[in-house]
């Protein structure tokens, strides 16, 4: 089953935030987003009733996207992330481009020193 933006975004949070779901909400959650099981197979796991599946994950749903919504911790990240990753293609672009200009070589070490910490950063 293919996962729409909403549940990649879930997912995401349950990352940032997962830690402050109850554990029962948690378990439940991922094993609905990162195992993709359905409510009457994490029903049975669990051992509560379908629409007690549901209710969790939405209780842990409205949780995450309030915490997001509060803290903004996924969004600062891949705002990082994407400025990061600008950094690594712009500083890759000046050194393969002008490098034919015979600019010094300490500019060439500096790029290279930019994008090795804009990768280490944004492993």
């Amino acid at each position: 089953m293919a996962r729409d933006g909403k549940d990649m975004q879930i997912s995401l949070l349950l990352d940032f935030y997962g830690d402050m779901l109850t554990e029962k909400q948690r378990d439940v959650i991922e094993l609905y987003y990162n195992e993709d099981l359905s409510l009457a197979e994490i029903a049975a796991h669990s051992k509560i009733t379908r629409q007690g599946v549901r209710d969790s994950i939405k209780r842990a749903e409205s949780t995450l996207l309030e915490l997001e919504e509060r803290l903004g911790l996924a969004k600062r990240f891949r705002r990082i992330q994407e400025g990061l990753d600008k950094i690594t293609m712009d500083a890759r672009f000046v050194q393969e481009n002008f490098g034919r200009l015979g600019y010094r070589r300490e500019v060439d070490q500096r790029l290279a020193q930019i994008i090795e910490i804009a990768q280490n950063i944004n492993e």
